[in-house]
């Protein structure tokens, strides 16, 4: 999703899209040329063009950020710390989580398709439920992306062939991240080989394209971006 915060005077513009890629309002264009015809298609992170204001997806995506997960466990001694006793399952927010962007304080293993996790026995008990100062539970914290379940993907490029690109200085807000990484305020931006938006470099070859002016939250997952 994007959200236009502020774009002073500028204007985006439109090029014709590549037939075959797929990509979400968010996501940064890149310029290809595919029978000698110049298009636009989902930047691969080393020359972006812009940020994407279509779609053409056959499912959406969502993000999670920093769901909070708290599990009471009976706890046995091990090495002078109290560890969970048994495996203990758990169900988050959300099923058809992308296993890729999954992210967690705490190691669980994930079930992406039912969105369970599991505290293997063993996990040490971090959290005190009862106030006693003797910690009787698990707390993690996870983030995520999810397919976004009964809404079918939408191609709003069907009719005219072209997707509208933003490309000049503004102020955006969008859930097209990658949320296995930190988002403080003022760190410099670049675009994943996916065409989302990241803290990490992938390569000396990729430029930065903005920074953020705020991070995402778990009450309000999207980050608010200033781009060059």
């Amino acid at each position: 999703m994007l959200r236009i915060v502020h774009y002073g005077n500028s204007q985006p513009t439109s090029f014709i899209v590549d037939p075959a890629c797929e990509f979400e309002p968010g996501q940064f264009a890149q310029l290809t040329v595919i029978s000698n015809q110049v298009m636009a298609t989902v930047s691969n992170g080393t020359a972006p063009i812009g940020v994407i204001d279509d779609i053409k997806t056959k499912s959406f995506k969502a993000v999670s950020w920093n769901e909070v997960i708290i599990v009471q466990a009976n706890g046995v001694m091990s090495g002078g710390v109290l560890v969970s006793s048994t495996d203990i399952k758990a169900e988050l927010k959300h099923p058809h989580i992308d296993k890729n962007s999954f992210n967690s304080n705490v190691d669980v293993t994930l079930n992406p398709t039912n969105g369970v996790i599991t505290f293997i026995a063993g996990t040490p008990l971090n959290f005190d439920l009862l106030g006693t100062g003797i910690p009787n539970a698990i707390r993690a914290i996870v983030t995520y992306s999810y397919q976004v379940p009964n809404i079918p993907g939408d191609d709003s490029t069907l009719g005219s062939g072209r997707v509208t690109v933003w490309y000049q200085k503004m102020f955006f807000q969008t859930n097209k991240y990658e949320t296995n990484q930190q988002y403080p305020v003022n760190a410099n931006l670049y675009v994943s080989e996916i065409g989302i938006l990241t803290t990490r470099k992938p390569g000396a070859d990729y430029p930065s394209v903005g920074i953020v002016t705020a991070p995402p939250t778990s009450q309000h997952s999207f980050i608010e971006v200033l781009l060059w």
